[in-house]
C-alpha cells in the first residue's frame, strides 16, 4: 500500500519518529489506526450506554414499559 499523506501529516509522522514513539512510518500509521479503532469502539459503547440510560429514564418516568426477556423472545421468535 502506498499512502501520500501530504506535507503537514508527514511532518507529524517524522516528529513522532524523532521523539522515539515509533521506529518508522509504517509503525506510526499502524499505531494511529489502532488508536482510531479504539476511539470508535469507545464512542459506540458510549452511544449504546446513552441509549440505555434514555430508555431507563423513560421506564422510570412511566413513558415506556419494561418487558421481560422471555416476552421479547416470544414476540420476535428468538
Amino acid at each position: 500500500m502506498n499512502v501520500n499523506l501530504g506535507v503537514p501529516y508527514e511532518s507529524i509522522v517524522n516528529r513522532i519518529i524523532e521523539k522515539g514513539y515509533a521506529g518508522n512510518q509504517t509503525e506510526v500509521i499502524r499505531q494511529a489506526l489502532i488508536e482510531y479503532e479504539r476511539k470508535i469502539e469507545e464512542e459506540e459503547v458510549r452511544l449504546v450506554d446513552k441509549g440505555i440510560e434514555l430508555e431507563m429514564q423513560e421506564i422510570r418516568e412511566g413513558k415506556a414499559k419494561a418487558r421481560s426477556l422471555e416476552s421479547m423472545e416470544k414476540k420476535y421468535g428468538q
